[in-house]
């Protein structure tokens, strides 16, 4: 059988399985149990399946993914939120757009400690919409920047998207961390550069600024976000200064989570049993898929077809611009149908040999990934954070998307630019690791 027709026809199965209602995991993995039986010379498709799946499950960088996941659950059970809100609001009445950009560095600041798209989005949305729209703020705009500020929970690190593809495309955990860190940076200025444009091409539409407020009641407002800055601060330049690993800093993030809801007087024995159940429930999914994804990309290994596909491309003589370009059109039509852990796990291994052999480092590539991704979380039908909005705002889906649609097209327009500025991701991770 040609390779050409075992790619199609385990492309069909997937299709099959998926549309069925099959679970991802289990899915990959009949996908890669039949795979297996085209490879010659009589290889144990369930031995392999043993093998594979421990030997990329039993891994020391996978442990950091239930802790990080643990430390977003912790803080996302107390008030940081609300704190966030009101500590950061005194600061941004100079700003056209005024407390919009609220949104922006509030979902910044908790992706941080949360790592989660949903979560972020969620958590800010839950107090940041009730009191724009107390204040008097465009609807649309609100709910179309906190649909793709949210966003910024998978980019900014720690993130549980970059864990799952660091350990899917076998590349630093920790150098995929410090790429993100300038990207992000990069999505937020369009953010609350598309929020200062359109706030001053529509005056009336914004509220007047609070009554100002000295700096002593700024600080009293914004002190009880000390204690996690201090945490993100912390985490941060471990990474970057090389003091811990990325499962080192990811336990001392869930110590000092830990200490940031007792010190705000919500650490009970109900919050910490709730948070270690949400974060298995997590991990668990997560592990599945990819133990399934580890199985599929060794079948595919046995049978070539990843080579073949990168010849392929190369017979093509596609630019890397064509090449990326063409991803992206991939990625976007993926993320219609499938969720993002599940695009990346589904991917990597056919998509990685092309794009080195096209030049471009898997470290950038990761940060291009998650960008695309970002895009799948705020497009129809399957964007989780329109999900969240909606049954948060009551607006129907057409609504929020629509209203989430300049921060779609400003996610494109980051793609093309760290494509075309390559440099923007891989100074920091090339700075620490120059030595």
């Amino acid at each position: 059988m040609e390779l050409l027709e075992i790619a199609a026809l385990l492309l069909l199965l997937l299709a099959v399985l998926l549309a069925g209602g099959v679970w991802i995991a289990i899915t990959l993995m009949a996908c890669g149990f039949v795979g297996m039986q085209f490879v010659g010379g009589h290889i144990p498709a369930g031995s392999v399946l043993a093998t594979t799946i421990w030997g990329n499950s039993a891994s020391w960088t996978l442990a950091a993914l239930p802790l990080f996941i643990w430390m977003g659950e912790i803080l996302f059970r107390t008030r940081l939120s609300e704190e966030m809100f009101r500590g950061l609001a005194p600061w941004l009445n100079w700003l056209p757009g005024r407390l919009m950009h609220v949104n922006v560095l509030a979902c910044g600041i908790f992706g941080a400690v949360s790592g989660s798209s949903t979560a972020t989005c969620a958590t800010v949305a839950k107090i940041a919409l009730p009191e724009l729209k107390r204040r008097g703020y465009d609807e649309m705009v609100s709910l179309g920047s906190l649909a793709g500020a949210g966003t910024l929970g998978l980019l900014i690190p720690p993130s549980i998207m970059m864990v799952v593809y660091a350990a899917t495309a076998n590349v630093s955990i920790i150098q995929v961390f410090l790429a993100g860190f300038l990207p992000g940076l990069l999505v937020m200025v369009l953010y609350s550069g598309y929020l200062i444009v359109w706030s001053l091409l529509n005056p009336a539409k914004t509220p007047p600024a609070d009554p100002p407020m000295t700096w002593r009641a700024r600080i009293q407002e914004s002190a009880k976000l000390i204690p996690v800055a201090l945490l993100i601060l912390l985490v941060f330049l471990s990474l970057i200064l090389g003091w811990a690993t990325a499962t080192e800093c990811a336990a001392w993030g869930v110590l000092g989570s830990l200490a940031i809801a007792w010190w705000h007087g919500a650490l009970t024995r109900e919050l910490f049993w709730t948070s270690v159940m949400g974060a298995t429930r997590v991990t668990c999914m997560i592990m599945l898929i990819l133990a399934g994804a580890s199985y599929l990309s060794t079948a595919l290994a046995y049978t070539g077809i990843p080579t073949a596909l990168a010849e392929w491309v190369q017979a093509l003589a596609l630019s890397p611009y064509a090449l990326i370009a063409a991803l992206t059109v991939m990625y976007m039509v993926l993320g219609t149908m499938i969720d993002g852990i599940s695009m990346i796990v589904l991917t990597t291994s056919v998509v990685i040999p092309m794009v080195r052999q096209a030049g471009f480092d898997p470290v950038w590539f990761g940060i291009f990934v998650v960008l695309v991704v970002e895009m799948a979380q705020v497009s129809p039908p399957v964007g989780f954070n329109l999900f969240v909005l909606q049954t948060m705002s009551g607006k129907d889906s057409n609504t929020v998307a629509w209203a989430a649609l300049p921060f779609f097209l400003l996610l494109v327009a980051a793609v093309a630019i760290i494509t075309v500025f390559p440099q923007i991701v891989m100074v920091v991770p090339q700075l620490a690791f120059s030595n």
